[in-house]
């Protein structure tokens, strides 16, 4: 069933910035295949891992493994978005960023079994800790709220803005920048992708935002809603995970991602 309490007098009047269309989207994806296929090829051939620390080896892999399965939950949450929302302009992009997650949580696959060589222990272990480690079950436990939720646009604001505008400066770049000033900067060229990723996903979430805050009041004040909740729920499921990332400086950078995701918003027209 397809239900939201958002209102919109025309839902074909957003349009993606990125101006993607199938084929526009499928090309630009390939290109940045062919170069994340090129970065692990290398990774691989000339061993670089091997000049990182093992230490660090090990943590980078406890804080981005188990993030494959936020990423197929991403997936669904995208797909369902895609199954019951309105206007081709919304469920396609929700469509497109469901692949996209799939392909994330590949890529996150693969950085494991590099350090692992090949190995699958790294892959089990995270899904053991995404299902019964502490530090996982608050975030789990919203995931598995948000693919529940009647209303489809509010898993829009749940998955793709706040979670989403939470997770990925907080380990793409909080604790990417860490690991690569202690010699881990491999790891910054095995997850370029999904700090370009981000950036570009950014610009149609704003956009779908603006569009959708500017249509009335009632609108504009559900989305205040729903990102107050939200942000609160999901930056507490959070803290333990930037806590296990980034120890002494996690609470720093998880206030730093919350203000910039709220003062984002705000230029929308969203405030909290």
């Amino acid at each position: 069933e397809s239900r939201t309490a958002i209102v919109m007098n025309d839902w074909y009047s957003f349009t993606d910035p990125r101006q993607y269309y199938y084929t526009a989207y499928v090309s630009a994806r390939a290109k940045q295949q062919e170069s994340m296929e090129k970065t692990f090829e290398m990774m691989d051939k000339r061993d670089l891992l091997s000049t990182v620390p093992d230490a660090l080896q090990q943590r980078v892999k406890q804080v981005l493994t188990p993030l494959r399965h936020v990423e197929y939950g991403a997936n669904m949450n995208n797909q369902d978005i895609c199954d019951r929302g309105y206007g081709v302009t919304i469920t396609s992009l929700a469509s497109f960023n469901g692949f996209d997650r799939i392909g994330m949580a590949q890529y996150l696959s693969r950085i494991a079994l590099l350090i692992d060589g090949n190995e699958d222990t790294g892959l089990v272990q995270a899904r053991e800790d995404w299902l019964n480690n502490p530090t996982w079950q608050p975030l789990r436990h919203a995931m598995e709220d948000i693919f529940v939720l009647d209303d489809w646009f509010e898993i829009m604001v749940a998955q793709n803005i706040v979670m989403d505008g939470l997770i990925f400066p907080l380990i793409y770049e909080h604790f990417i920048n860490d690991v690569s000033t202690q010699g881990g900067t491999s790891f910054a060229m095995l997850t370029q992708l999904m700090t370009e990723w981000y950036a570009e996903t950014v610009r149609w979430t704003n956009q779908l935002i603006k569009v959708t805050a500017n249509e009335s009041a009632e609108n504009t004040q559900l989305l205040s809603h729903w990102v107050k909740h939200w942000t609160e729920r999901l930056s507490d499921a959070v803290q333990p995970i930037a806590e296990l990332a980034l120890t002494d400086k996690a609470d720093a950078a998880l206030d730093d991602v919350k203000q910039t995701l709220l003062a984002r918003l705000a230029k929308q027209g969203i405030t909290v």
